[in-house]
């Protein structure tokens, strides 16, 4: 279960960013090629996630598609399914420019004595 690795490289990079301060909210963007489950990685944040500052935060994960250029016809294209293939001439020979991601977007930290805020973007 490589979800309990990435969880846990989510929780070091969330609370370095943090500072020690509580987190609410960890948003993170995941390509669908990297094979991530959900209710996984759901599961194994929240294991991970106790007794540290980010215990109890909400953790959303935006699903991102496969994309990518063809080489041979110059086409963007979506690549939905396996094998990837250029939709528009059918080529192989396609870079991807989306899908891979595994990214935290975004964090609510909250501030001694007021509500959560946005607190970092990127990374």
């Amino acid at each position: 279960m490589h979800e309990l690795s990435i969880a846990q490289a989510l929780i070091e990079i969330v609370d370095r960013h943090a500072g020690g301060r509580r987190v609410t909210r960890v948003e993170v963007k995941v390509g669908r090629l990297r094979q991530v489950v959900p209710d996984a990685l759901d599961f194994a944040f929240e294991l991970v996630s106790q007794g540290t500052p980010v215990e109890g935060a909400e953790l959303v994960l935006e699903d991102v598609p496969a994309a990518g250029t063809c080489a041979s016809c110059g086409s963007d294209t979506p690549l939905p399914e396996l094998p990837l293939a250029c939709r528009r001439c059918g080529s192989f020979d396609v870079e991807l420019t989306q899908g891979e991601e595994l990214r935290v977007e975004a964090l609510e930290i909250e501030e001694t004595g007021r509500r959560a805020e946005p607190a970092m973007t990127g990374s």
